[in-house]
Parts: C-alpha cells; structure tokens; sequence
C-alpha cells in the first residue's frame, strides 16, 4: 500500500484540521517525509530516548482517523522526542543518522544516510520551530487506494 507521511508543527488541539486537510504543507510549517512510517518514528524515538521499541510503538497509535476512499491518520510526536530532536547538535545528530541508517528497518530498505541527513536535519529544526512557538509534532499519514 502506498501512503504519502508529512510531519508538521501546529497547536495541541488542531489535529482534527491536520488530518481533514488534503495538503497540510499548504497549511502548517512542516516537511514532508517518504516513506516515514510508525515503525520507523518509534525506531527514531527509541534511540532518542533510550525507551524499548515495543513501548515506542505503544506511544505512536493514532489521535485522530478518518474513514473514506484515502484513509488519513494522524499520529502526536511524543513530547520528550520531540525535546530530543529540538536539542540535536550537529555532531549528535551525525551520531543518530549512524544509528539509524544500522536499524533492521533502515538497512532492509537501503535507505541512503544522506537521505536520512537531510530528513533529521530538516526534522531537527522543525522541532526547534515547534518548540519555539509552543506547538507539537504532528505526523499526518494518507493511505493511498490502489
């Protein structure tokens, strides 16, 4: 199945606009991320935090679902993630890419390090962004029908 994933920082409560919205990067400052999916946040969150990747799991179910022909989900960055990722240095944040580019999820797919650079990069300072202006972190997932 193929989804497209967007992160954006926007208030607490406006998650139900986030997942009704068709283009949330036209409405939010935010970035989009192929292929990010819940598994591969709470592998990120995971090795932010030092928390076991069942209980990551357990943090990322949706806050928000809706139903039609292109099912949209919409999951909340855990807080102290997102702390984790506003706080990333420049050489913590090489130290993370390693991490993560050795991750089974990561590995089995062949996703490029540089790629990875540039998504925590630009997460990295969507975090500061968020953080900055007392938002969350908002992941909005639309499942694409065949």
């Amino acid at each position: 199945m193929e989804f497209l994933t967007c992160v954006v920082a926007a208030e607490e409560d406006e998650y139900p606009d986030i997942a009704q919205s068709n283009s949330p990067l036209n409405e939010w400052s935010g970035i989009e991320c192929p292929g990010l999916d819940t598994t591969k946040i709470a592998t990120l969150h995971s090795l932010l935090t030092g928390d076991p990747l069942q209980l990551a799991l357990d943090l990322y179910e949706p806050v928000f679902v809706t139903e039609g022909d292109d099912e949209t989900l919409v999951l909340r960055i855990d807080g102290e993630m997102a702390e984790e990722l506003a706080l990333l240095d420049e050489e913590a944040l090489e130290n993370v890419v390693s991490e993560l580019s050795a991750t089974e999820i990561y590995e089995h797919e062949g996703v490029d390090p540089e790629e990875i650079q540039a998504f925590l990069t630009a997460l990295v300072d969507l975090a500061q962004l968020a953080e900055s202006q007392g938002q969350m972190l908002f992941v909005w997932i639309k499942l694409l029908q065949d």
